[in-house]
């Protein structure tokens, strides 16, 4: 396991507080890092992007995670 358990409650928190900030009807688009290459058969080390990892705790490459409060 790469991380300790971490409580979802967190991040639903942090989900909120963000869209409090949002204009309305405003959507918010986070795209995760990929894994780098390094040469023809290696890579780098993931690492996630920040906000995406900070709004769902999401630890994974080509994840994308979309916020629109406003939708119906």
């Amino acid at each position: 396991m790469k991380y300790n358990p971490i409580n979802s409650q967190l991040f639903i928190e942090n989900r909120k507080r963000f869209a409090k900030k949002l204009k309305p009807n405003a959507i918010a688009v986070f795209n995760a890092n990929d894994i780098m290459p390094t040469s023809a058969d290696g890579s780098m080390m993931f690492i996630q992007n920040t906000d995406i990892f900070y709004l769902s705790g999401i630890d994974q490459e080509e994840s994308i995670l979309v916020l629109f409060p406003d939708a119906k």
